[in-house]
This record gives C-alpha cells, structure tokens and sequence, in this order.
C-alpha cells in the first residue's frame, strides 16, 4: 500500500507463522571484541571466554522458517561475526562459555547425574553428531560419551536406525544440544531422537519415544505459532508425570510460541550472562533482548493453553511462559563444535542453549518423583534460584510479562539456577516437609475466610516459616503460624500454592484453587461491548476514526463479515476505537479479541507501526509490525482490578511515512462472571 491513500487490500506477500528473519545485530556486548573465534589458553587451569566488550554480535539462524501451520524452527544462532575454526592450535582454546563457567556461574555440582539420560528431540539427521561431541568432549576434558561406552545413543523417532534426511541446520541445533548437556552434566547419558522432518506430530512423537525408552529429562529447542491445536498436542505428547520435560520460549522477543506454552513442560527463557568481578556470585544476568523487541528470549501469555496449578501470576488468566531461564544471548554465548556443513568451532545461543542447560541440571538434581510434574518444582524453591531483576525483551506497558521484575517475570521466569536444589521434588534439605492439600475452597466477596494450613517435618524440634503466592486479593497467610484469614475483596478463581520452610531450608508445598463468588451471587454472567463483532456495519457504539468499522475484500473477519481495521494506507495516520463500559463491583472481569496483524514491512528489528491497547490510562499491550501473523490469534486481559469502575477500551494505531501495516480486530468482548 506504499504510496495510497486508500485503504484497500494490503500489499500481497507469502505468508509464514511469525517468526523473524534469517540475521539480527544484536545490541549487546560481544565475547570477543576482535571477531576471532579462539583465544590463547592461559598457562593453567580450564580457559573462560574473554569479558564480553561492548560491540554488536552478528547472528544467523540455523533452521530455515515454518513453510506451514504446526511446523517448528529450531531456536539456535550462530555468531556470524567470529572466525569459525574447524581444529585449534597448539594453546588456543574456543571462545564462547563452556563447562566449568556453567558450573561457576549456576553453582553446579562438577560431578553427579551418573547414569541418567537426557534426550535431546531434534529434526532430521546430524551424521557427525557423535564425531563432533567427541571432540567437544575432549577439549574440554570430558569423559567420552559414545555409542561403544553405552553413553551416546541416536534413533529415529521409531526407536531404530533409519535416520531421517540430513539437514544442515537441524545438525548446528544437535550439536548445540548434546554439547550444552555435556558442559553441565559429563556424566549423563544422551539419547538423541531425529524426527522425520520438524511437524509437531513428529516431533512430538519423538518425545513420546524418548519417554518410552526411559529418558527421564527431554529437552526440546524449537517451536512455532500457537494454535487451536495445541490442547491436543499436550495430550498427546507432553503430558508424562514423572518426566521433566523442558522447551525453549524462542528467540523472537516477547511473543508466545508452542510447545513453549504448554502446561505440562518447563518453559525456558534467556538471560545475557556476564562475569561480575567483585561479587559474591561472580557473574550477573539480564533479560536477553531489548525493550523494543524483535529478538531475544519469548514469553507472555497464552491464547490456548490451560494455566498449569502452580503457577499464580495475576496478569495472565491462562499459561504464562516462562518457569526458568539460563543463558541464551550470542553474544555471551557458548563454544559449540560443528562440522556437518560447517566449520568446527563456534559460538551459538539462543533460547536452543537454554533448554538443555535445564533439562542437564534437572538431571543433575535427581530422579523426578513418580506421578510429580518437574515444572512445578521451582516454583515449590524460588529462593534457590537467581532472581533476575533487569532488562525487557520487548514493549508491554512495563507489564512483567515482558520486563524483567524482582520475583516473577515472563522473559526469566522465576530466575536461573542457584545449584539444583529449585530442580528436585519434595524438600531441599535433609529434613522432608510435608503440606497437607487442603483442596478446592471457596468463599463470597465480602465474608471474612479462614483456613489453617498443616505441615510437618522428618525431624523434631524444628520451627516452619510458611508463604503463599496466588491467594485472593484480601487474604493473607500468617508466616508463623500458616493460619490464611481475611476478607476477599474481588470475585474470581485463584491459583494458589502455600510453602512451609524449616531453619535447614528444607520446604515442602501444596497447591490449590481457591474461588470467590460475588457477594450474593449479584455478578451475572455477561458480555458487556456492543456491536462487539462490527456486524451492525457502523461503529456505535464504539467511538472509531473514519473507515476503521470495515467490509471490504481486502483483510477477511474473524466471523460475519464486518471487522474493525486500523491503518493499512502506507503513509503517516493515526486510527482509533475505543467503547466505555461499567464493570460490576466484586466481579471478575477479562477483555478478550481476535488480532490480525498485516504488514509490509521487512525489517527485523524495528517497530515502524504500532497498535496499543488500553484500559482507560493503562497500557495491556502493545502490538507492531514485528508481530505479523498468518490469520487471526485471540488476545486475553484480565480487568478485574477495574471492577466497580468505567473503563474505556481504546485501541490506538499509529502508522509511519511508507510501507502499510494493517492491524485488523474482530469479536471483541469483556466478559463478567
């Protein structure tokens, strides 16, 4: 639409699921500000990489974009802007974070997880996957892990040796995988499992056969756009109690993918890791990416997936991503070797580096408990995990849910490791503290509520501190004496999870739902927005600039046949809609609409066009042409704390001097119940 001043059909344009182009400069700090990709080995002791300098880092993605719906990327970057080395020289070593900075900088034991096994799920075939770990290995004095050892073991996602179509990208993601596996856990056994091409169905069926061969740990460093399938997909792949199971978030910024979102997996984000001189820890962590997003680790909320029990942030009614996080910026990135179609030595990252990092120190940590969903472990041990406080990975009004927070936030989760013990089941000390559930409750805005939570410890004599996140708003809990009392104040079902902590640190937890109904059941269910789809074929009573209530050929509704279509000219403007609306005092309350985003836009990186969604002066989100998608995905807004208020809902978008972005709405609703 460059050039018009008509708001007709967008420019024509192959569509793929969002995800963002094959190069990305980076502005963040380099590990080699010469641009070589080895450096000289000190005299003694195992080489770290050099302080990171403040440069831009060159990426390239490995894996080639999803052609189709229910197709995967793998989540891996290389570092175009170092020397790629295919052997060193005599007193050179990788540049780029290997095994002993992991075990520095997270606290890991240097030697445990003998005999468990990580599988690594990847697409296609990596013929040089076990030559290649032998020589990561053997830089880095690591016991060989091989076939012959009954160590390494690769199968096809059959559980055979017909191994899928070699594929150069796919391989630089397998090399990624097993040497991040083998930097945090040497001991551990790798079973590596090539789908037949990268589809959920196969892949996802590759992780039901690593389950099946008896991985108790199963990383997973790809992902795509949601879908409505993806409660499906959980069902059918992902649901293994007893198994933990971690997914890259991704490595377009702030954004949801799947499997990243599903409720049974731990969701893994990324962090910038640097060496911090002078500090008790030694090395410091920000969110990798920027507050303007486009690249750097995923997170949000999900438009399809269950929020999973133990998860009690407020601002997500659905499964919020991520659980934890490690190190996956490039340009702090980590030495991996890869010879299949490429040169040896380089430095890779990505949210792909992250997720086996998890997976091995989950199986640093011990077996998971039979029955037990492993994601729900940190949760039960935020205190033994690096809370990381600073950075954002894109723009969502200072929301947590794309900015780094003290406690939970979206791009880190509830942090990285502090050692294992935020990884295990149960207690995180000798002693074992046990909390009684005390199941579903319920209570009415307004009637003072009470309950008294047990627990009990394997050793005498000891003192319990108890916590609980996610309790209803006016409600607290008692830390000496676990009794929850107060008045609920807001209408609504909340996840709640109560800890009891003894002076070992030992803890135990519980999690429950606990619903508050409106005071005298007053809050009818309702849909509160009129002409909530447009089908009226005018705007009222929404308040719209001229030509946004829409019929045309050019952008399809969600349903019917009207929808609410801002900018798409080409040129400077501005478009608007906004509606009023009462929300009932004591009631719960959620904005939900369908979002298609249409651009002409090549960048990468820079958010030309932009859509802001409000809530009389709150911002919930804000959209650009770096969220382009193929169709329409519902967007979901808790509003409750507005209840008893007027809120307008404004949408607000802004279009810069060329090339169309069209920002298209449709089936709006708040919803009270």
């Amino acid at each position: 639409m460059e050039g018009s001043s008509l708001q007709s059909s967008p420019t024509s344009r192959a569509r793929t699921l969002t995800r963002r182009a094959a190069t990305a400069v980076l502005s963040t700090a380099a590990l080699i500000s010469g641009g070589l990709l080895a450096v000289a080995s000190p005299a003694a002791a195992s080489p770290a990489p050099a302080t990171p300098a403040a440069s831009a880092a060159h990426t390239q993605r490995l894996c080639s974009e999803p052609t189709k719906p229910g197709f995967m990327a793998c989540h891996a970057l290389a570092r175009t802007d170092l020397e790629q080395q295919l052997s060193l020289a005599p007193n050179l070593v990788p540049s780029g974070y290997g095994p002993t900075d992991l075990q520095s900088a997270y606290a890991l034991p240097a030697s445990a997880g003998a005999g468990a096994t990580v599988a690594i799920i990847d697409a296609y075939d990596d013929p040089n996957a076990e030559s290649d770990l032998a020589t990561y290995r053997s830089q880095y004095g690591l016991p060989p892990c091989t076939t012959a050892n009954g160590c390494f073991k690769k199968v096809d996602q059959n559980g055979g040796t017909s191994y899928p179509t070699a594929d150069s990208g796919w391989a630089g993601e397998i090399s990624l995988d097993v040497d991040m596996v083998s930097a945090v856990c040497p001991s551990c056994h790798i079973l590596l499992v090539e789908a037949n091409q990268p589809s959920m169905a196969d892949l996802g069926t590759a992780v039901n056969r690593a389950v099946t061969m008896g991985a108790k740990y199963v990383s997973n460093s790809y992902g795509g756009g949601e879908d409505s399938t993806d409660p499906s997909s959980d069902a059918s792949y992902f649901n293994h109690p007893g198994v933990a199971i971690t997914v890259s978030s991704g490595d377009s910024g702030y954004g949801v993918e799947y499997p990243a979102a599903s409720q049974y997996v731990t969701s893994v984000g990324g962090t910038s890791l640097n060496r911090a001189g002078g500090t008790t820890r030694g090395w410091s962590e920000s969110v990798w990416g920027t507050s303007s997003g486009g690249n750097g680790a995923g997170s949000g909320c999900s438009s399809y997936t269950t929020k999973p029990s133990w998860q009690s942030d407020s601002g997500c009614a659905k499964r919020t991503v991520a659980d934890v996080s490690a190190v996956a910026d490039p340009a702090t990135g980590l030495a991996v070797y890869d010879s299949y179609q490429a040169s040896g030595w380089n430095v890779y990252g990505g949210t792909s580096a992250s997720a086996p990092i998890i997976a091995a120190v989950y199986a640093l940590a011990g077996t998971p408990a039979a029955g037990s969903y492993p994601s729900s472990y940190p949760y039960a041990h935020t205190s033994s995990l690096n809370d990381v406080t600073s950075g954002a990975n894109g723009s969502c009004g200072s929301s947590y849910l794309c900015t780094a927070k003290s406690g939970y936030d979206g791009p880190t989760g509830l942090g990285t490791p502090n050692g294992t013990a935020a990884f295990t089941g149960g207690s995180t000390g000798g002693n074992t503290v046990t909390v009684t559930n005390p199941g579903s409750r319920t209570s009415t805005v307004g009637t003072a509520a009470s309950l008294q939570i047990q627990a009990t410890d394997s050793a005498s004599g000891q003192t319990l501190t108890y916590s609980a996140t996610g309790l209803p708003p006016g409600l607290a809990i008692n830390a000496s004496t676990g009794l929850i009392s107060g008045t609920p104040t807001t209408a609504g079902t909340y996840n709640v999870t109560v800890t009891a902590k003894d002076t070992t640190n030992a803890a135990g937890s519980a999690s429950f739902t606990w619903t508050v109904s409106p005071t005298g059941g007053g809050c009818v269910p309702a849909q509160l927005l009129g002409n909530a789809g447009f089908e009226t074929g005018s705007a009222s009573p929404w308040t719209a600039t001229t030509g946004v209530v829409d019929n045309g050929s050019g952008e399809a509704a969600h349903s019917g046949s009207w929808k609410a279509w801002l900018n798409g000219y080409g040129s400077t403007h501005t478009d608007s809609l906004s509606q009023s609306v009462t929300l009932p005092a004591g009631c719960h309350a959620t904005l939900s609409f369908y979002l298609h985003v249409d651009t002409a836009e090549t960048t990468t990186a820079t958010a030309y066009d932009k859509l802001t969604v409000q809530a009389n002066s709150t911002t919930l989100a804000s959209y650009s042409n770096l969220n382009k998608n193929t169709g329409y995905v519902q967007k979901t807004f808790d509003l409750s704390s507005f209840a008893g208020q007027t809120v307008t809902i404004k949408f607000n978008g802004t279009e810069d001097s060329s090339l169309q972005t069209s920002f298209v709405i449709d089936d709006t609703a708040v919803n009270v119940g």
